[in-house]
C-alpha cells in the first residue's frame, strides 16, 4: 500500500527561507503554493513547492 501522504518543503519566493510541510498527493499532485509568514523580508509572501 502506498503512502498518501508525502512530505514536501516549500521556498519562499523573495529570500532562502524554507519550512517543510506535508501533503496529501492523492488530492493535490501538482505542486502547492502558498502565502506564508516570511521571517527574513517580515511579511507574507508565497512559498512554493519545491523538491
Amino acid at each position: 500500500m502506498a503512502k498518501k501522504r508525502e512530505k514536501i518543503k516549500m521556498k519562499s519566493t523573495e529570500s532562502p527561507h524554507h519550512y517543510y510541510t506535508e501533503k496529501n498527493k492523492t488530492n493535490t499532485p501538482d505542486r502547492m503554493a502558498r502565502k506564508k509568514y516570511d521571517p527574513i523580508v517580515r511579511k507574507h509572501v508565497e512559498f512554493k513547492e519545491s523538491k
